[in-house]
C-alpha cells in the first residue's frame, strides 16, 4: 500500500501453536515469552503467531506480568481482540488471503494514509509491557518517513530506562533493525533525539558529547551513511564492521589511556585491551556476539598499524585477512578529519599496485612519515567504504 515491497510476511491464525505443528511435519514449536510455530520449507521459515486474547487475570500460567512488562503471554483469543494486542495501528491490518481483502479492526488504514503512528491503547500501558516498542516507533518512523502521533511520542523521552530491564541479546537484534534497513542515519538522529541512543550504548553517547578540536565527532554519523548507501545498492554489509563505528571512540579514548599510563608498550596492545574492556561493559546493554566481536577486535587493532608501517610491514598488512575491513575504517576515520587524507590515499594507491611496483612506492623509512593532523572536518571525503 505504499509502494514498496515487503521483507517478510507475518502468519496469523486460530490454530492453537500444537495444532500447527499437527499440520505440518516441518514444524518445530519456539518461544517462551511468546509461543510461536516455525514451519520449515527449506531455507525459508514461516513465521506462524496464533491470534492473541485479553487475559482474565492479571497473571496466570499464559500470562505474567514484571513490574509492568509482559515476560509471559500465551493466551489465545480471535482476530478482533489479537488486532488490538498489536503495537501500531498501521500494523493492525490483516490480508485475508481467502477473499484477498485487507480488514482494518483499529483504523490503521487511516493512519497509513495519513503517516502517522499511532499506538494502540494508553501508550504508558504499552510501553511498559515492551519496552521495545519505543525502538520500534523509531524505526518505522525512520523507515517509513511517518511522524510519531503526540501521545506515542511524549513517553519515548522520559521511559528509556526501561530498556534495562530488555535482555540485553534481545537488544542486539533490534539495534541491527534498526541500523541495517537503508535508513540508519535517520534512526540514528531520531534515537539521540529521544535520549534512546545513549540507553544502548552509554559510552558512545559520552565519547559523542564531546568535541575534538572545536569539532565534533563525525565517525559515527558518516559510517551510517556509508551503510545505508549499501543497502540501497544491494551491497553486502557486516555488523562487526557497523558495531566497530558505534564503539570506536570509546575504544580509542581508552587505549589512548593505557599508553599515556603505560599500561600498554605497545598500540596494538592498547586497543586489544581497550577493545575487551569496552565490550564487556557494552555487553550490560546491548550483546555482540562473539563472531561478530572478534573481527571487530582485528578493525581496531589494525588501525595503529596503518600509521606504522614500514617497508615489509606494509606489505604484511596488506595480507592480513581482515585488512579490507580495517582499510575501509580507515577511510572513514579520514573521512571523519580523524586522520591525515595522506595517509588514506597512500594505501588506496599501495594496494593497487603491483608486486614489484609496490617495492619501488616504498622509501626507506616506509609510510610517508605522520603529517601534522587536520582539523576535524576539513578533510576532503575519500572513496566511499566498501565494508
Amino acid at each position: 500500500m505504499l509502494g514498496r515491497e515487503p521483507k517478510d510476511f507475518d502468519v496469523a491464525t486460530d490454530a492453537r501453536p500444537e495444532e500447527v505443528r499437527r499440520v505440518f511435519r516441518n514444524c518445530r514449536l519456539i518461544g517462551r515469552r511468546f509461543r510461536l510455530a516455525h514451519v520449515h520449507f527449506g531455507p525459508e521459515i514461516i513465521e506462524v503467531a496464533t491470534f492473541r486474547g485479553v487475559n482474565t487475570e492479571e497473571e496466570s500460567d499464559d500470562h505474567e506480568l514484571d513490574n509492568g512488562m509482559i515476560v509471559r503471554d500465551n493466551v489465545y483469543g480471535t482476530i478482533e481482540q489479537d488486532a488490538l494486542r498489536r503495537d501500531f495501528t498501521v500494523n493492525a491490518l490483516y490480508y485475508n488471503i481467502k477473499d484477498f481483502s485487507v480488514i482494518d479492526y483499529t483504523g490503521g488504514m487511516q493512519d497509513l494514509k495519513a503517516g502517522v503512528l499511532r499506538m494502540l491503547g494508553d501508550p504508558l500501558v504499552r510501553y511498559r509491557e515492551d519496552p521495545v516498542r519505543m525502538l520500534r516507533a523509531v524505526r518505522f518512523a525512520a523507515k517509513l518517513g511517518f511522524r510519531i502521533d503526540p501521545a506515542c511520542e511524549a513517553p519515548l523521552f522520559t521511559m528509556g530506562d526501561l530498556l534495562e530491564a530488555v535482555p540485553p541479546a534481545r537488544l542486539f537484534d533490534e539495534v541491527l533493525k534498526l541500523f541495517l534497513a537503508g535508513t540508519g542515519v535517520e534512526a540514528f538522529e531520531k534515537l539521540r533525539h529521544y535520549n534512546l541512543f545513549g540507553k544502548l550504548f552509554p559510552e558512545t553517547e559520552a565519547s559523542l558529547a564531546r568535541e575534538q578540536n572545536a569539532f565534533p565527532i563525525t565517525l559515527v554519523y558518516h559510517g551510517m551513511e556509508s551503510t545505508d548507501a549499501r543497502v540501497r545498492e544491494g551491497k553486502p554489509v557486516t555488523p562487526a564492521f557497523l558495531f566497530a563505528v558505534l564503539l570506536w571512540e570509546p575504544v580509542r579514548l581508552r587505549a589512548e589511556r593505557l599508553t599515556a599510563e603505560g599500561s600498554a608498550e605497545h598500540p596494538y596492545v592498547a586497543f586489544e585491551q581497550a577493545g575487551s574492556e569496552v565490550l564487556a561493559r557494552q555487553g550490560q546493554h546491548v550483546v555482540i556476539p562473539k563472531r561478530y566481536a572478534m573481527p571487530m577486535g582485528e578493525i581496531w587493532q589494525l588501525q595503529p598499524r596503518f600509521e606504522q608501517s614500514t617497508g615489509k610491514r606494509s606489505q604484511r598488512l596488506l595480507g592480513h585477512p581482515r585488512f579490507r575491513a580495517a582499510y575501509d575504517f580507515l577511510l572513514l576515520r579520514a573521512q571523519a578529519g580523524e586522520v591525515p587524507r595522506e595517509l588514506a590515499d597512500w594505501w588506496t594507491e599501495f594496494q593497487g599496485l603491483r608486486e614489484t611496483e609496490r617495492a619501488r612506492a616504498l622509501r626507506p623509512e616506509g609510510v610517508p612519515r605522520k603529517r601534522r593532523r587536520r582539523r576535524r572536518g576539513s578533510a576532503r571525503p575519500p572513496a566511499t567504504p566498501a565494508q
